[in-house]
């Protein structure tokens, strides 16, 4: 087996395992329902943090963390990526315990459309047409929601706008997700404490109180949070974009699954509307990536052609 094809093996493995904790995440979620938003996130935080922490010691990854502390300009936008992120987490947190994962699961549809129009806006990333009809399909999509319906989809926009946003900044970043989460956790580990500590008052912010299955559950939050970043990271080294591209549909499709089949969430006229116009959409943009990717191979393909000759 050549080592490409190794490499792409592994590479499947890492992203479907990353998706597939990804999508089943509402099921912890679910289990810690009954505790405040604020206080769930805080745990997650701080356990994220402690996690990561340890990992970084493990690894060997200080020389890393080092440089990164000594770059004002990389700080600065980590840290505003920390309070993009935290506020993500806390409305996923909210969305699941809520019983709006339905629409949770529509902002993770429409955050590739996201993605691509904050490339064209942001970085000078040309939109085909097709991809431009993507778009369009989706504001389609939203507006008759919003219009039609009278309700608009603010959960699904609100997390697909803040994660397309935390991915346009890190993109600036030359930094591993590793270390960057340390550094974002930190930041917002401060805040965190505060509010554990001082601020949250209900029957299980008392850890002495608690029994230790519920405590270990909180602590979960930390591997829960970190090993999927990980396996991302880890496949997005190994496959093309075009392969990781088709994978995240994974996770929101797992979600749209568990909230309909599993948790007995309803879908409304409007809703199934939006949600049938960014499945549209989501099939043009994957249709046009799978042309480009054809072109780029019969380019390539070519120009090895010219040099053998």
């Amino acid at each position: 087996m050549s080592s490409d094809s190794q490499s792409q093996r592994e590479g499947i493995f890492y992203g479907l395992s990353a998706f597939l904790l990804w999508g089943v995440m509402p099921v912890y979620f679910k289990s810690v329902a009954h505790i405040h938003p604020l206080e769930v996130l805080g745990q997650r935080i701080l356990w994220s943090f402690a996690f990561t922490a340890v990992l970084i010691l493990a690894l060997k990854r200080g020389a890393q963390l080092r440089r990164l502390l000594g770059n004002r300009r990389q700080l600065c936008i980590l840290t505003l990526t920390s309070c993009i992120i935290g506020f993500n987490w806390l409305l996923f947190i909210w969305a699941v315990a809520n019983e709006r994962m339905v629409e949770a699961s529509l902002g993770y549809f429409i955050n590739p459309l996201v993605n691509m129009l904050f490339g064209f806006l942001f970085l000078g990333e040309r939109m085909s047409r097709v991809q431009t009809m993507a778009i369009g399909l989706a504001v389609v999509g939203v507006g008759l929601d919003l219009v039609v319906f009278g309700s608009l989809p603010w959960v699904a926009l609100a997390l697909a706008i803040s994660f397309g946003l935390y991915g346009l900044l890190r993109k600036q970043l030359n930094v591993d997700s590793m270390t960057g989460m340390l550094v974002e956790t930190a930041v917002l580990l401060v805040p965190a404490l505060i509010y554990l500590v001082f601020i949250a008052d209900s029957p299980t912010s008392d850890w002495f109180s608690n029994a230790w299955s519920l405590n270990l559950l909180l602590m979960l939050s930390g591997p829960a949070t970190t090993i999927p970043l990980m396996l991302f990271a880890a496949a997005a080294v190994r496959l093309q974009l075009t392969t990781l591209g088709f994978m995240q549909y994974i996770a929101p499709s797992i979600m749209f699954l568990l909230a309909t089949q599993v948790y007995g969430e309803t879908i409304s006229q409007a809703k199934w509307m939006t949600f049938l116009l960014i499945w549209a959409a989501l099939a043009l943009f994957s249709l046009n990536a799978i042309l480009q990717e054809k072109r780029r191979r019969a380019v390539l393909g070519a120009d090895r052609g010219q040099v053998a000759e």
